[in-house]
């Protein structure tokens, strides 16, 4: 089979038995001719009205694909990575269980070969070419068809984009804006600090010449001001902080030592100490 033939085939993604065309899922496709002519209703007696039907899926949003079908009788243990189909049948209908059908379902990504068709007979003289003979099943014949496939192509999900996201383009860079003028901050005299000089200097430095996003902080617009309390006139000192001046001692390197000298005298007795021996009576005599 050729590359474009491998893209156009399709996997069976699962099997299930149903009573009709009602009950059958959806996305699946239900057997009701045989490939010679006849009726593909399983029915368990001649009795009975209606019977069941083989349906099969080749949807592949679960992910996963069926990789082998085999067929079992009531006696045989079910084997090892494998399951029974499921039964999509009316309240009252039943499956036959003396033949039960299974199959071995994997993730689509662990195998490049899996089951591509399933067809039904009702003479097991008839041959299918390129089918597999599974087994007798009440009067009928399972084939199926294995082959490689090709996996499908992961689709990427839209993402929406929102209208700022859009508004930004590396291709044509907005021109910069002219620069705002920064708020001037006076004392009450009309003097500025040398404290609030000096930061309102660096702000304008720090500050991109352009209004992007960038360039925009939380504290943008708001005037930076001392506390009246705070504010030191050129030339002039408050008593009470000439007097706060004037408390400040430097303490040498020794007066560290001699504030802060711990001996560790009372650790060294606790360790020399002996732990008292408490004795017993048979040692007493």
């Amino acid at each position: 089979m050729s590359a474009v033939a491998h893209a156009q085939v399709h996997p069976v993604t699962a099997v299930a038995w149903t009573s009709n065309s009602t009950t059958c899922p959806k996305d699946f496709t239900l057997i009701s001719i045989t490939e010679d002519g006849a009726n593909a209703n399983f029915t368990r007696s001649f009795a009975m009205k209606s019977g069941y039907y083989l349906c099969y899926s080749k949807a592949m949003s679960g992910g996963m694909v069926v990789a082998d079908i085999q067929l079992i009788t009531d006696k045989d243990a079910i084997p090892h990575g494998y399951c029974f189909i499921a039964e999509h049948l009316e309240p009252k209908a039943t499956v036959s269980k003396k033949k039960r059908v299974c199959v071995r379902v994997v993730p689509v990504a662990s195998v490049d070969t899996a089951v591509l068709d399933i067809k039904l007979t009702a003479k097991s003289k008839m041959m299918l070419q390129h089918y597999t003979y599974v087994g007798d099943v009440h009067g009928y014949v399972l084939w199926c068809k294995k082959g490689h496939f090709a996996s499908p192509t992961p689709k990427a999900k839209p993402r929406s984009v929102s209208l700022d996201m859009r508004r930004l383009s590396l291709e044509s860079p907005s021109s910069p804006q002219p620069l705002r003028p920064s708020n001037h901050l006076q004392g009450p005299h009309g003097k500025l600090s040398h404290r609030r000089y000096s930061l309102h200097v660096k702000d304008t430095v720090d500050k991109p010449a352009d209004s992007s996003i960038q360039g925009i902080t939380a504290l943008e617009g708001v005037p930076f001001s001392l506390h009246p309390k705070f504010e030191i006139q050129p030339n002039s000192t408050t008593p009470q902080l000439t007097t706060q001046l004037n408390n400040i001692r430097i303490k040498s390197l020794q007066d560290i030592e001699n504030e802060y000298s711990y001996t560790f005298a009372v650790e060294e007795f606790a360790a020399k100490r002996t732990r008292p021996t408490v004795s017993t009576p048979s040692s007493a005599q």
